[in-house]
């Protein structure tokens, strides 16, 4: 009987690593999964500023447009360097702007009216 015993323990114990090896397997599984997740939501953010980017551009262009039309000037009288240039801080001004109404909204969520 002690035999048995004997024999069947290692048996027994192999089960058990067995075990311990699908749990391990289950967690490595589980954590490629939750990574793969977390990628996808960075691959979405990157698609995000990109367009928040194109967005951006697109407004700093029709604002430089209408600065230049108030001065009777276009971009023709320009060269590219001058014109990036210009096209740099009216990108400049609208990232500005928008910092500062996002701020202004945190606030007044939070119930801070007083500090804006």
């Amino acid at each position: 009987m002690f035999n048995q015993i004997y024999y069947n323990y290692p048996k027994f114990l192999e089960l058990n690593l067995s075990i311990k090896d699908k749990t391990k397997s289950a967690i490595n599984l589980t954590k490629s999964q939750i990574s793969k997740t977390f990628d996808y939501a960075k691959l979405g953010g990157g698609k995000l500023k990109e367009k928040i980017d194109f967005k951006i551009q697109e407004k700093a262009v029709l604002n430089l447009k209408a600065k230049l039309a108030m001065n009777h000037q276009s971009f023709d009288d320009f060269s590219d360097d001058e014109i990036e240039i210009m096209l740099a801080d009216c990108k400049s001004q609208i990232i500005d702007s928008l910092k500062n109404k996002t701020l202004v909204a945190a606030l007044a969520i939070l119930g801070l009216d007083f500090l804006v």
